[in-house]
């Protein structure tokens, strides 16, 4: 029996999966010059029902300190260590500044640990931390030519330029899939 050898290239063309552990046995570790805390790393592109942003980390820009979950809008900033949340039949859209896209459906949780996109920089790198729920990444430059991370409770996923579609099941099964787009 013949196994399809597209499917099977595509896929470990799209995904480098790499066994739980230490982010910093990963990868290189970025200057720390690099990234400011306060600097915004995306923006809310979309938003159906409701999420919230929970600011883990100072960001010194913010005219309030707002504590606990704020009520997610479209046009708000993301930063560094936000914790995105989306209620029960719920959507949201977030677009980063190397142009990668990040889609979450209900009742998922992410955490944007790390993020550092110089356009013609060398040591672009992003860590996100995926709880739990539904995503789906549409790789942007750092994909294609940094070290775009996704943490799950089962593996560290590397996207590479593709499009990924990752489900964290409540009990902390990982179900991850590329979409490839057919040209016509």
């Amino acid at each position: 029996m013949r196994r399809p050898a597209i499917a099977l290239s595509a896929l470990a063309l799209a995904f480098l999966v790499v066994p739980f552990g230490p982010a910093s046995a990963q990868a290189p570790a970025a200057p720390a010059q690099a990234a400011a805390i306060d600097q915004p790393i995306g923006k809310v592109a979309t938003l159906d029902g409701s999420a919230t942003i929970e600011r883990k980390a100072v960001v010194a820009t913010l005219a309030s300190a707002a504590t606990g979950p704020i009520n997610a809008k479209i046009g708000d900033f993301v930063y560094i260590g936000d914790i995105l949340q989306t209620a029960p039949v719920s959507k949201l859209g977030v677009v980063f500044t190397d142009g990668t896209a990040l889609n979450m459906l209900a009742s998922a949780r992410m955490e944007l640990n790390e993020f550092v996109y110089q356009p013609d920089g060398k040591w672009n790198s992003s860590m996100f931390n995926a709880v739990r729920g539904t995503f789906t990444f549409i790789g942007g430059k750092m994909a294609k030519a940094g070290n775009m991370r996704v943490n799950t409770t089962a593996a560290t996923l590397g996207i590479r330029g593709t499009t990924a579609h990752i489900v964290i099941g409540e009990d902390g099964s990982v179900r991850f899939s590329t979409l490839v787009e057919e040209k016509q």
